[in-house]
């Protein structure tokens, strides 16, 4: 059988090699395409690769009647809509490896062009002058690089930081004291990364826990003289903060590959002499173009000829009886992996699920990826997906465990998530309740009735009299409209827990105020929106 592919954005030849040589498939180029002429021809074709100029539309996907696969030749997918593909069964893949030596080099290429002020001193000489004392640097040798996310770009800038004999400290929710061992680095948390770092360098999705991670007051937690770095989102660093470090001399300098609106022609930030800045090249090198189109190229082949594939972006095709069953659970297994990963403390080492009840005989693999993409996207965000979840675990080093059992502990159908950190082992369990819908019913060993929505406040705290209505006093006094309360308590006058549903996310000092209350030992935010 021969398959057709579309290419209908310039590619190189290099690039899909792969494609070209295969024996079953037969390749067709087809640039500049409107969406009109899109739509006339792509009922022929098995396959469509594009970069960033086709705009894949509900329309082309509705005539592409033997599609099975688009692939993106780089990461991000805006131009394919998402949903008309997984409603027509077409799966949608990218390319997130290809970029990240790419990337990693452009950061330390900045790197070192901060710390020696290479562009100003270019800058200075093509205008004539011969400037030697303005542009006094400093070394790389012996200082010490901290690293915020510690994902394959952050840990490539790890290796490169080593071989200039560079301490690296690094941040990541997910960093092993065994991964940290076996780089030959320190893990940290973000505080003492921000506090012992000469250079710090952020490589996170850029995600609501993520935006503005470096902002005022992380600044002022930084050594006098400390230099910055983002090639990786804009977003992540607050842009007023970091003009507002420079002109105090928080920051000795900048170097940005990133904005928070680009093209970022008129920032302020580029006004000052401490910055240096390029415009999104991060990715922009021959090898990267080629690589991202040469990983497409082998991931379509697995499609096409039903061979185990990694990097689709969107929903997997699950059969049609499977789904019946398993569809209702969808929502309460993603919100239960949300739910413990805010819960949690520490680099998340094994995950356990259990089904008992209806489940037991049912296919519950993708319910296992719900609750492992609900897990992963809490620290990073978009990039984690039903089909890719389990791969980037892999990376992760988190070991998943599935198993069923017959006791259901009273409940018609019961998932049980344990997850163990480096630190401790949380567990929560949810249910479906005719009538009702998902509830989590037990959190530890406490017993609860919580709808996993919305902003939820988890209060670990001593059982007192009185410690509710001063919760719930505070509360009020800050204007937090509470919607409803659980408690658990293991023993009276012991430990005890307060879930509280509030109608709106509630403001840092609010939950530092929970927390000083004399009763109370821990505080929590979590969404589940």
């Amino acid at each position: 059988m021969t398959y057709k592919i579309l290419i209908s954005d310039p590619l190189s030849d290099d690039g899909i090699q792969a494609l070209i040589d295969a024996p079953d498939v037969e390749v067709v180029r087809q640039t500049g395409l409107s969406e009109e002429e899109l739509i006339e021809i792509i009922g022929e074709y098995d396959a469509l690769v594009v970069r960033s100029q086709t705009k894949v539309t509900p329309a082309i996907i509705e005539h592409a009647k033997k599609l099975k696969v688009v692939g993106r030749a780089g990461v991000g997918v805006d131009n394919i809509d998402l949903p008309a593909a997984t409603q027509h069964g077409v799966v949608v893949i990218n390319a997130p490896d290809g970029n990240t030596i790419s990337t990693a080099e452009h950061t330390f290429s900045m790197l070192m062009s901060l710390a020696r002020r290479i562009p100003q001193a270019y800058h200075k000489l093509k205008n004539q002058v011969w400037d030697r004392k303005s542009f006094v640097g400093v070394e790389l040798n012996g200082k010490t690089l901290g690293i915020v996310g510690l994902g394959r770009i952050g840990t490539e800038v790890a290796k490169r930081a080593k071989g200039f004999n560079m301490k690296v400290v690094a941040f990541d929710p997910y960093l092993t004291p065994e991964k940290a061992e076996k780089l030959g680095i320190q893990g940290a948390s973000l505080d003492e990364v921000l506090a012992a770092a000469d250079f710090i360098t952020v490589h996170t999705p850029l995600i609501k826990e993520t935006k503005h991670i470096i902002s005022y007051d992380q600044f002022n937690k930084m050594k006098d003289g400390v230099h910055i770095l983002n090639c990786a989102r804009g977003g992540i660093i607050n842009e007023d903060a970091l003009y507002e470090a420079i002109k105090n001399k928080k920051v000795a300098g900048a170097a940005l590959d990133v904005f928070e609106e680009e093209p970022a022609t008129n920032h302020p930030l580029l006004d000052l002499p401490e910055v240096i800045a390029t415009p999104h090249l991060g990715a922009s090198t021959v090898e990267a173009q080629e690589n991202v189109a040469i990983d497409v190229s082998i991931e379509i082949l697995h499609v096409l000829r039903n061979e185990p594939f990694k990097n689709a972006v969107n929903l997997p095709s699950i059969p049609a009886h499977v789904l019946k069953k398993v569809e209702p659970y969808f929502h309460l297994s993603e919100r239960l992996g949300s739910f413990i990963a805010q819960l949690s403390v520490g680099a998340h080492q094994e995950l356990l699920v259990s089904y008992s009840g209806d489940l037991n005989d049912v296919d519950v693999a993708p319910l296992t990826r719900n609750i492992v993409k609900g897990i992963l996207s809490y620290h990073l965000g978009n990039e984690v997906n039903y089909v890719n979840a389990p791969h980037i675990a892999k990376q992760r080093e988190l070991t998943i465990t599935e198993q069923k059992t017959s006791s259901s502990k009273g409940f018609t159908n019961l998932i049980t998530v344990t997850l163990k950190t480096n630190q401790e082992t949380r567990i929560v369990s949810g249910t479906l309740l005719n009538g009702y819908g998902a509830k989590i019913v037990k959190v530890d060993s406490y017993v609860v009735d919580v709808s996993p929505n919305g902003h939820i406040i988890y209060i670990r705290h001593n059982d007192r009299p009185g410690v509710i209505g001063r919760v719930g006093t505070l509360l009020g006094s800050h204007e937090v409209n509470i919607g409803t309360m659980q408690v658990g308590r293991a023993d009276v006058g012991g430990d005890a827990i307060m879930m509280l549903t509030v109608d709106k996310p509630v403001a840092p000092d609010v939950l530092d105020h929970l927390g000083e209350l004399s009763e109370v030992m821990n505080v929590t935010e979590i969404d589940l929106i």
